[in-house]
């Protein structure tokens, strides 16, 4: 009896080359999604700790919680802006992986 050839769903070139082709999408979106928040964020920081000091006069003339926005930016408020940025990194950097994570699942 002749030995019958099983029909396999081994992988084509044409089907490696589409998943490949998912996977280099995936990690493009990735890495322009993690770019851009680094660009924001970095931005912010730069905002943050230049400008306040290169318009201190400007700044000192409206107060929080009774100071001078110059003083408490250099006291207080550049350290947890700093602070912040990095938990709003950290948080959607967690949801970027994920979703990447999955878009990874999906392409394989």
């Amino acid at each position: 009896m002749p030995a019958e050839s099983v029909s396999s769903p081994e992988s084509t070139p044409e089907r490696d080359l589409e998943r490949q082709r998912r996977l280099v999408a995936a990690r493009a979106v990735h890495w322009h999604r993690t770019r851009r928040l680094t660009f924001l964020l970095l931005a912010l920081w730069l905002a943050t700790g230049f400008c306040t000091v290169y318009f201190a006069r400007e700044l000192a003339g409206i107060t929080v919680f009774g100071w001078p926005l110059s003083f408490y930016m250099a006291a207080q408020g550049a350290a947890l802006v700093c602070l912040a940025i990095i938990g709003v990194y950290a948080w959607c950097m967690r949801r970027f992986d994920r979703a990447h994570a999955r878009a990874l699942k999906d392409a394989t």
